[in-house]
């Protein structure tokens, strides 16, 4: 079974579309729970997230503010054997639910799908196009992410000292340790911030947290650049 965990801070524009995307796309007979942890949000999200208390098995949590945070705290609520971690501003494939079910029974513990951007910007497509490379360099949380609650348990989880880069930094680890599938299905996300701070701006500054990172930047440093140029 799966346990669907989205981490969400004020996502009034996004949650209903992935709600009802989720509704739409899985057989809820493979779905444990959908669970909302919400790092304290000042607009209409929750209220339209308890609209769907009758249509999902939805179950919202409170959370202090921080994905990694957020995250953790889904997982340890989670009674599925599967955890499925999905930002709010995401379009899944159809039967996601079966693709996942599949691989773990292939003998995975962790994957993603491939990821699209839903914009045609020439920047956006050729990164877009590096997700279908099984590399740790070429992971990112916008791909949505499964693994197996005894190997996340195993990993203890995220680390939450990690306020940016947390999803990358987990991979890592699974890489590490574990196999890592990338499956030939696509999620589909919102290139908002790339539309919001300039494209070519905000893939430059990603590229250099990945490098910084590389070079061994410490959680504190990667997020003071962060703030200084794209927050």
């Amino acid at each position: 079974m799966i346990s669907i965990i989205i981490p969400v801070l004020n996502e009034a524009t996004t949650i209903g579309a992935l709600l009802t995307d989720i509704s739409k796309k899985t057989s809820l007979e493979n779905i444990s729970e959908i669970l909302l942890v919400d790092g304290g949000s000042e607009d209409e999200t929750i209220h339209l997230a308890t609209s769907f208390y009758k249509k999902l098995p939805l179950s919202i949590l409170k959370s202090q503010k921080g994905r990694a945070k957020q995250m953790n705290m889904g997982a340890q609520h989670a009674s599925g054997n599967i955890l499925y971690f999905v930002h709010a501003d995401t379009t899944l494939p159809k039967n996601f639910d079966a693709q996942l079910i599949s691989q773990i029974e292939n003998g995975f513990v962790a994957g993603c799908f491939r990821m699209k951007f839903d914009s045609n910007h020439p920047i956006l497509k050729l990164s877009q196009w590096f997700t279908r490379f099984n590399v740790k360099s070429c992971r990112g949380g916008d791909q949505t992410l499964f693994i197996s609650k005894s190997v996340f348990q195993k990993l203890n989880g995220f680390n939450e000292s990690f306020i940016i880069y947390e999803d990358c930094e987990f991979t890592n680890r699974i890489y590490d340790q574990f196999n890592f599938v990338v499956m030939k299905d696509y999620v589909i996300t919102s290139a908002r911030r790339y539309k919001n701070n300039g494209t070519l701006k905000l893939q430059y500054h990603f590229t250099i947290i990945h490098i910084k990172k590389w070079l061994g930047a410490s959680p504190k440093s990667l997020v003071a650049y962060y703030r200084k140029y794209i927050a």
